[in-house]
């Protein structure tokens, strides 16, 4: 079976930030798709697509419009395949303040991104295939970036309930990521070593049930 991992930096393997602007990335020892592929042992192939800075739908101003994961998407289900699953982890990105954030409008953004995974000529360019959306874990308005994020904590902890019903009625797994790991206090927004392990394992889990 294989795998394809769509998300942000988070799901790239970038620790928090001591530096702004400087490319630090976990190795396969400590990301968590890894972590999750070693879990899932010789049964999958993981393909990592992560991108930091990626978003649910928007166009970047300063990062570039590369970083809209509605144009992101495509590109990797026809560049990768046929896949088995794809499981989605987006939505930091969506909060930062730049981006006028709502709850609904990030639920929205992962709304259009299933939208893209269920149309017929990706199913069917794959042969069928699932999908497992995990919710990030809330983000904290602190570290060198924080004035990026204002207003965002509260917008994001709203996200998790909206994107459970909403993947209810789509008939797509969910995984609320907040209710495992937490991000870190260093720059409110990525994952410590602990919980990349932590989400690996945890998701590993779930797709052994699906």
């Amino acid at each position: 079976h294989t795998l394809l991992v769509f998300g942000d930096s988070n799901s790239h393997g970038s620790p928090p930030i001591v530096n702004p602007g400087e490319y630090l990335r976990f190795d396969t020892a400590i990301r968590w798709p890894q972590v999750m592929a070693r879990a899932l042992a010789e049964h999958w192939t993981v393909i990592e697509e992560g991108l930091p800075g990626r978003t649910t739908q928007f166009d970047d101003p300063v990062m570039g419009a590369h970083m809209n994961g509605q144009t992101g998407l495509r590109v990797a289900l026809e560049s990768h395949g046929p896949i088995d699953l794809l499981v989605i982890m987006l939505g930091t990105n969506d909060a930062k303040t730049r981006f006028n954030p709502t709850p609904e409008r990030i639920v929205a953004g992962i709304a259009g991104l299933i939208d893209i995974a269920l149309s017929e000529p990706m199913q069917t360019r794959h042969d069928g295939f699932e999908i497992l959306v995990i919710c990030p874990p809330p983000v904290e308005e602190v570290g060198p970036i924080a004035g990026e994020f204002l207003g965002g904590a509260a917008v994001s902890a709203g996200v998790a309930p909206l994107l459970a019903a909403h993947c209810a009625a789509r008939g797509t797994a969910f995984l609320d990521a907040g209710t495992v790991v937490d991000v870190s206090g260093q720059d409110g927004i990525h994952l410590d070593p602990d919980a990349h392990q932590a989400l690996g394992l945890t998701v590993a889990r779930m797709i052994d049930g699906m």
